[in-house]
């Protein structure tokens, strides 16, 4: 017999077709808008900060400044340290900022920047002057999507600004994940009725939520405290919430440096997790959950109840950032709704895994799990398995239309609906709101595609 060679036959990519992701420096920006008195710097091309300012405010409906070193042609062969040092003295001109977060595009990272050492000699040439706390992060969009920028300025600024052991103040921090500006007010709540101090980071509730004011503010109130972020080693516990996190994360750098025990829970969507949440909280403070949310949850579990015979055996598509996909799963398992394929942009998250852990003993068979896909990859798939249901943000409508089912929006960017930040997806609260945006699309579908419609159900 031959010794014959097998070869198998790949597609060959050719491109990407309306991603399943956003570029990494936009996440990294939408972080440090979090913290008190901070502009977030694009150290690329003007069109970066641009396209992401835009994007942005798109969502949240609010102003958003994002500084930018402005790089040309001459830059990339030359190199960008004076441009940035030049815009960092702009911003500071201008803006008069707390901290300038800072992160890398495409362009510097492919022509060898070297951020860290440049910001040493801007210190040095400048250290005369009332300089504000420069964090920088590496942040190029072909190695990651929005999620690793966003996880990669949170740890820089734990990494950057939290450098001396704290006094112990009993303090608790919460590394949210990127949820909305409603959840990060439930969460403080929650917080407040516990009677524990935290430091949320970041805070995006009123930076990127603010109230109408008469005069335009170049940097809007609210966001996490510096003070609070270099004192996050005094703090008694941290919380950290994703399953598909890295060993690179502000909670396991504060474990490592302050020995401030992290606890890893996935984001409290659905009736489990946000057990969880209550019950890590319970065990930092030593105190009982406050009646409100027992409450909250037999509301929940009686909605549970009352609906489920609408949504039982109904079939989802699940879209989105890789932890927000696992919260999402976790509570769809519950509600008797089956994920038929779970979707990500990110590559190398074990979202399966995640997904498992997060729905063990509740749902009926594992969806078909896909990271790295685009819109593209995930319709190939998807039309063949009939969903009933789309779950995720505003990029999945078209194919919601085309298969004439509903999509409830959920996450970042919703671009063609209004209120995006303020829509509550964590708690029994977040998880009630949503069961009701299902069950009502569930049954706003069949009314709509009956003959005669009906008008009690």
């Amino acid at each position: 017999m031959s010794n014959v060679k097998t070869k198998v036959e790949r597609a060959n990519f050719v491109s990407t077709t309306n991603a399943c992701k956003l570029c990494t420096p936009l996440g990294a920006s939408l972080a440090f808008r979090g913290v008190e008195g901070a502009i977030p710097f694009q150290h690329g091309s003007q069109g970066c900060s641009t396209y992401m300012r835009r994007y942005i405010i798109s969502h949240f409906r609010e102003p958003v400044d994002i500084a930018s070193s402005a790089l040309g042609e001459k830059n990339a062969i030359y190199g960008g340290g004076p441009n940035l040092k030049k815009g960092i003295l702009n911003v500071m001109k201008k803006y008069d900022p707390q901290l300038i977060g800072i992160a890398t595009t495409c362009l510097t990272e492919t022509i060898g920047d070297d951020v860290p050492r440049i910001l040493f000699e801007f210190r040095k040439e400048f250290g005369d002057l009332n300089l504000p706390e420069l964090v920088s992060v590496s942040t190029p969009s072909y190695n990651g999507t929005h999620m690793d920028g966003w996880h990669g300025a949170v740890c820089s600024l734990v990494e950057q600004l939290c450098t001396e052991q704290a006094e112990k103040d009993g303090s608790v921090n919460i590394l949210p994940n990127m949820i909305s500006c409603e959840d990060i007010r439930e969460l403080r709540d929650i917080c407040e009725r516990f009677d524990v101090e935290a430091t949320i980071l970041p805070d995006i509730s009123e930076t990127l939520d603010a109230p109408a004011l008469e005069d335009y503010v170049k940097i809007p109130t609210g966001g996490t405290p510096i003070k609070s972020i270099k004192e996050m080693s005094g703090a008694s516990a941290t919380i950290e919430f994703g399953r598909c996190l890295g060993d690179k994360t502000g909670g396991v750098a504060l474990e490592k440096k302050f020995g401030v025990k992290n606890y890893r829970i996935g984001i409290p969507m659905g009736l489990r997790e946000t057990d969880a949440l209550f019950d890590t909280l319970e065990e930092i403070t030593g105190t009982p959950t406050p009646r409100r949310y027992e409450l909250e949850r037999g509301r929940l579990i009686d909605a549970y109840v009352d609906g489920h015979k609408y949504v039982f055996g109904k079939r989802a598509i699940v879209y989105g950032e890789e932890d927000l996909v696992t919260g999402l799963c976790s509570f769809l398992s519950e509600i008797g709704v089956e994920v038929v394929l779970a979707g990500t942009g990110a590559r190398g998250k074990g979202l399966a895994k995640a997904i498992a852990a997060a729905t063990e003993g509740v749902a009926r068979k594992m969806p078909i799990v896909r990271e790295g896909v685009d819109f593209h990859d995930i319709a190939d798939e998807a039309e063949e398995l009939k969903p009933d249901l789309m779950i995720g943000h505003s990029k999945g409508y078209k194919y919601a239309k085309a298969w004439n089912i509903p999509l409830i929006r959920v996450g970042f960017p919703i671009h063609d609906r209004f209120g995006g930040q303020r829509i509550l997806h964590i708690g029994y609260s977040g998880a009630l709101s949503l069961f009701d945006k299902i069950v009502n699309s569930v049954l706003e579908k069949k009314q709509s595609d009956s003959d005669i419609g009906y008008g009690y159900l």
